[in-house]
């Protein structure tokens, strides 16, 4: 992904801290209550190589935080590889019917 094109990107979902994003493996669940829905903790740079990245977590099981680079938070879903995917990006906002209670 360019820089420009991930710039367009975080601009188009204006993702910040609190926000709550579905992944797009949630598509695949029958009733998936909160299961893949994450809450964005932060963003944060690399040290070293100034790297940015996303530190979020999971609203369901353990609640783990996890960190995964800006650019891989921010891509598009693989359709050749997950055909029966609507969503376009492997994060988007979560709709406000599926967001959890409080």
């Amino acid at each position: 992904m360019t820089d420009e094109h991930e710039a367009s990107r975080q601009s188009e979902q204006r993702l910040a801290p609190g926000d709550v994003v579905r992944h797009f493996k949630r598509e695949t669940i029958v009733d998936p209550g909160t299961r893949y829905l994450y809450r964005i903790l932060h963003f944060a740079i690399h040290s070293e190589s100034g790297e940015p990245y996303v530190v979020y977590k999971a609203l369901y099981g353990e609640c783990l935080v996890y960190v995964r680079p800006m650019s891989m938070f921010m891509s598009e879903v693989d359709h050749e590889k997950y055909p029966g995917i609507r969503q376009h990006w492997r994060f988007e906002l979560a709709g406000s019917g599926e967001l959890p209670p409080g």
